[in-house]
């Protein structure tokens, strides 16, 4: 166990009852994993709000029938060619599709694309998904 520290923390009884229900629903083995688990995400979302390199993914459902709608959607890719490094599309049924992007770069030129997609008229959901290079945490 070298490289662990060890630390104690005070919760009310039924607070501690209630996120071990939890712990158990969402199958973690003990408690450490979970608490690792948020501060990892409290430190992306710390990562996001700077300015250094971050990943992430755009995940869009629209009907692919929508006149001008998938040539609008691959333009914005295009003027955003930078951050884009991968993309996915599926067919969910014969007119929804899901659109799965992939990103890399400053949080604020990825968050103006992903507001840009999700705003295209004709897009029925759009999700970002705010990941880290894993530079940072250890």
């Amino acid at each position: 166990m070298s490289g662990l520290t060890r630390f104690g923390v005070s919760l009310e009884k039924g607070l501690l009852e209630k996120w071990d229900g939890l712990l158990r629903k969402k199958g973690y083995s003990n408690r450490s994993e979970a608490l690792r688990d948020l501060i990892r995400a409290e430190l992306v979302k710390k990562e996001w709000a700077s300015k250094n390199e971050v990943v992430g993914a755009i995940t869009l459902i629209y009907d692919h029938h929508k006149r001008e709608l998938v040539n609008m959607l691959t333009n914005l890719q295009h003027d955003f060619t930078g951050l884009i490094f991968a993309s996915q599309h599926i067919h969910i049924d014969h007119h929804n599709c899901m659109e799965i992007i992939a990103v890399k770069g400053a949080p604020h030129k990825i968050e103006e694309l992903s507001d840009k997609m999700r705003g295209t008229k004709g897009v029925k959901y759009g999700a970002l998904s705010m990941a880290t290079t894993g530079r940072d945490l250890e």
